[in-house]
This record gives structure tokens, sequence and C-alpha cells, in this order.
């Protein structure tokens, strides 16, 4: 079982999906004041509470190569699409997503067709 969190700009009902798929999810609205947490704030929570980050803030792959891991983050690059269209592509990955973050990839990219590793 995986442990994600989920950032503000991504719909909450995205962590009950992944709860519904018998992984442990929270979405950052689930913490107090959560729908304000800066970057930072959501690397320190990840950290402490072992969650892979999933978001759609490419300032997590800036931080990534500048400060290296972890946390281990999920960015989704998918532009502007429908909830059901997001998690088409998250089920299509989702597999590979975990198989990726067994084999300790820190950062994936889900991008439409595509999951890259690092």
């Amino acid at each position: 079982m995986a442990k994600f969190l989920i950032d503000t700009q991504l719909p909450p009902l995205l962590a009950r999906y992944l709860r519904n798929k018998g992984h442990d999810s929270k979405h950052s609205t689930y913490y107090r004041n959560g729908h304000l947490f800066n970057d930072d704030q959501i690397v320190k929570l990840a950290i402490s509470e072992n969650l892979i980050i999933i978001t759609k803030d490419s300032d997590f792959l800036d931080n990534y190569i500048l400060k290296g891991a972890p946390p281990s983050v999920l960015l989704l690059r998918l532009g502007n699409i429908s909830n059901r269209q997001l998690y088409n592509h998250i089920e299509i990955h989702f597999n590979q997503v975990l198989v990726e973050f067994a084999l300790e990839s820190k950062f994936l990219i889900l991008e439409k067709g595509q999951l890259i590793s690092y």
C-alpha cells in the first residue's frame, strides 16, 4: 500500500479514488489550513508522514533538481483536463507508478501517453 498526499490544486476526489484502490491518500485540505500550504510545507509534511506527493505544480521538479530527494513526487503534466480524464490517465499508468516508486524512483512525471522516471 502506497501513501499519497494530493496537492491543493488537484481535486479532493482524487484522494478518495486512491483510497478506493486500497491506498492511504489524503488531500492537502485534510489538514488544518492545508489549502494554504506552500511547497515547503507540503514537502515537510510528506517527509514527516512518508507520503508520495501528487501534484500539478512544476515547482516540485525545480525543487528536486536543486535539492534532490526526498520526498517522492508524481508530477502530473496533463494540461487542463476533466476529472474523468485525469482518473483515466492515472488508471492507465498506476501500476507502473507503484512499481517505479517501489524500485526507489523519487520523481515521476505523468504526461499524456507516457510515464517518465527519475
